[in-house]
């Protein structure tokens, strides 16, 4: 395309980005107009992307970080004729994948967006793929907004990709001034944003972002530049082409007032219609096309071995590597701790340090499974919440990613509070779709690492895995089978008074509290839930209809964990059973890992003293 064909093309983003809006009555027309020009040098001259093959190994990827311009990114896509006018116009409506916001019900859109921040390092996770595991020509290219340049998950990416001297990735900002409420921090001083880049080891470009012959220059540049990664800092103005809103405050996120006159104002109604570049011929990753090996995963003898279930996790992940080349490790530099270090011995071309930056961590996972690799990303369990946002928006983006939060609760003993998972039941809960496991021992743990990658992305969803830190007691066979949903029974009997209900850490002190009991003649069952979600509901309500009483005994805060997962079998109305919780209630300080337990009331004494209590005022029969 020339000079004229750019421009033509992106006043016909703009004309389109105001229609769509209209039509709906909502959106951020202003925004995507700034970007326009951007959009149609990068769409006319330097994508290279088969439309009709989305999963073409050799295709660029597009990430629109600012994702409240999607009118920009769906007229776009009515300009290389994947959508048609029809189409566009059903913008933000009901059933409409034209959604405020993209999400992957589009199959051009690897990941949702529209949580700010989180483009560029999910871009990053996208180019790292790129660069080590698929070894393909493509680029990763991020569109971005001025205001998000704020978030500090921008400036974690910042540096893990030039860390990483990402040359196949560009970040095209979009500095139009404005934010939501007013002013951005920096406004038009492109230069403040290109000192901090540049210090971080970018290249960087600054342009007119109206200029398309510089902006087809800039990217020319971007794509040329070796060894580090290209930021192309462009200047616009919100609005562009229609003075009533061009680069006026207030204007953020409404459609415009007149839509017509901006209409005609911007030239009307064109119909361009771009023939997007082909990507150059590319094979799939030799790694996501061989066929899965053996599984042999490790073999830990019942009764006799002590193991940290962290420990059986690495082990598992490091077999499962091996039998399968699609899997990839993350670690936010606690490898030592989380136990990932087995994979990064054994795989090291497919392990990948994040160092510490969580957020960095989790977006890169989401970023190499758009790529069809099955990560598992690991770190301690409290510091897993930094990067929540991430986890919620991977729901959204329909990711499949595996994580494994270790050094869970107080049983981590002297190190207190601020390394102890307590939270992190109820985060992983809370996400859509998500499967949460806890397992308690070795032969459990392992099982269920490669229960994780089983099925597709989709199907797979964020899985997240719960690993202890201390050396416990296996008390399975390395041959029993713990499916996803499911539960163990650990000890019954006919005369059961009630149910200890527990998972990992919290097993061990139930069955010691159930030999306890049983010597002073009070018969409890044992059942190990570990399975949190989804959580087998016919296990739990055949406890309750066994024993009428329910004891649920976690390592967890009280909100939104196992006797939350427990309660809600029962929130369809069906005749409750008693039900009794025991959780960290207190804030624990500094001591060994047993002693934690008692003091917050979780081991088998406390266990013991709740059952007697019970058994003395309330189970009479």
């Amino acid at each position: 395309m020339d000079r004229e064909q750019f421009s033509e093309l992106g006043q016909q983003l703009r004309v389109d980005a105001v229609r769509a809006a209209d039509a709906a009555q909502s959106g951020h027309p202003t925004s995507s107009m700034s970007a326009a020009d951007l959009a149609a040098v990068l769409l006319g001259g330097h994508l290279r992307y088969d439309f009709d093959q989305p999963g073409h190994p050799g295709n660029d990827r597009l990430i629109l970080s600012k994702g409240h311009a999607s009118p920009l990114l769906y007229a776009m896509y009515r300009a290389a004729g994947v959508i048609d006018d029809e189409e566009l116009l059903t913008y933000r409506r009901r059933g409409s994948r034209l959604e405020g916001h993209p999400t992957p019900r589009l199959p051009w859109v690897d990941v949702a967006t529209g949580s700010l921040g989180q483009g560029l390092p999910v871009g990053v996770g996208v180019a790292l793929a790129g660069k080590r595991l698929d070894r393909a020509p493509y680029r990763v290219w991020v569109l971005s907004g001025d205001s998000e340049m704020a978030e500090g998950s921008v400036w974690e990416a910042a540096e893990h990709a030039a860390h990483e001297h990402l040359d196949n990735l560009t970040l095209v900002i979009d500095v139009n001034r404005l934010g939501q409420r007013g002013p951005t921090r920096h406004e038009w001083d492109l230069g403040a944003y290109s000192r901090r880049l540049h210090a971080f080891g970018w290249h960087t470009v600054e342009v007119d972002g109206h200029d398309v012959e510089a902006v087809n220059a800039a990217f020319d540049e971007a794509r040329s530049t070796t060894g580090r990664p290209t930021a192309v800092i462009a200047r616009t103005r919100k609005g562009r082409g229609v003075a009533a809103v061009e680069d006026k405050e207030g204007m953020h996120g409404k459609p415009l007032k007149d839509a017509e006159s901006a209409i005609r104002e911007l030239g009307g109604p064109r119909f361009v219609r771009v023939d997007v570049a082909k990507p150059a011929a590319a094979r799939a990753s030799a790694l996501l096309s061989a066929p899965p090996g053996e599984l042999r995963l490790p073999r830990y003898e019942k009764g006799g071995d002590e193991v940290a279930t962290r420990n059986a996790y690495g082990e598992a992940l490091a077999a499962l590597g091996s039998a399968r080349g699609d899997v990839v490790a993350l670690d936010g530099e606690v490898s030592d701790s989380t136990r990932s270090q087995f994979f990064a011995k054994e795989h090291p071309d497919r392990f990948f340090e994040c160092y510490i930056a969580e957020q960095q961590l989790v977006a890169a996972a989401v970023g190499m499974q758009t790529r069809g690799y099955v990560p598992y990303a690991s770190s301690f369990a409290a510091f897993l919440s930094r990067a929540h946002d991430f986890v919620r928006m991977a729901a959204v983006s329909r990711a499949g990613i595996n994580l494994a939060g270790s050094h869970a609760g107080v049983a981590i003993g002297e190190d207190g509070p601020s390394q102890m998972g307590l939270e992190d039941l109820a985060l992983f809960r809370a996400v859509h779709g998500s499967t949460v496991l806890y397992p308690c021992d070795a032969n459990q743990t392992a099982r269920l690492v490669a229960a994780m990658a089983e099925g597709d992305a989709h199907s797979r969803g964020v899985r997240y895995l719960r690993t202890s830190r201390s050396a416990m007691p296996v008390i399975y066979g390395p041959d029993e089978e713990f499916p996803v949903g499911g539960s163990k029974l650990l000890r019954s009997g006919d005369d059961d008074v009630l149910t200890l209900i527990a998972a990992g850490v919290t097993v061990h002190e139930a069955l010691r509290a159930a030999d306890l009991l049983a010597r002073d003649g009070v018969p409890v069952r044992v059942l190990d839930l570990y399975s949190v979600k989804p959580v087998d509901e016919p296990a739990v309500q055949e406890a309750a209809e066994r024993t009428g009483c329910l004891v649920t005994v976690e390592d967890h805060h009280p909100q939104g964990g196992l006797g939350d997962a427990v309660a809600e079998v029962f929130s369809d109305g069906r005749p409750a059973p008693r039900l009794v919780r025991l959780a960290v209630g207190n804030m624990p300080g500094s001591a060994t890992g047993q002693e934690q337990l008692g003091a917050a009331g979780i081991d088998a004494d406390s266990i013991v003293a709740a059952v007697q209590l019970l058994a003395e005022k309330v189970l009479v029969r």
